[in-house]
């Protein structure tokens, strides 16, 4: 048990993070009329927001629903490549400190 906390401890938060993110994104409906908020900007009651509708528009992406994603946001490809490619750094950065094949 104690190996397996401490290899627990060594694996990166920031790459659960981002796995965690990417799933969370392919789980929403982006038609749904009410959805769980982050934006500081909304709870703080402005209207607009420039990275409002940016997990909608990914998970629209997902499906190859490729119009109705660029009319919601038309940055969610730039957003998966810059998710994709730190959760890449962060795997190779893992094999090479730590060993991993």
């Amino acid at each position: 048990m104690k190996a397996f906390i401490h290899r627990l401890q060594k694996f990166p938060l920031e790459l659960v993070f981002w796995i965690g993110s990417i799933l969370a994104i392919l789980t929403i409906d982006p038609w749904a009329t009410q959805h769980l908020t982050l934006c500081p900007l909304e709870n703080l009651g402005f209207d607009w927001c420039p990275g409002c509708g940016l997990g909608r528009s990914m998970n629209l992406l997902a499906r190859g629903e490729f119009q109705a994603s660029w009319d919601m946001h038309p940055l969610a490809a730039l957003a998966y490549v810059v998710i994709l490619s730190r959760i890449w750094n962060l795997i190779n950065n893992l094999k090479a400190t730590h060993n991993y094949g």
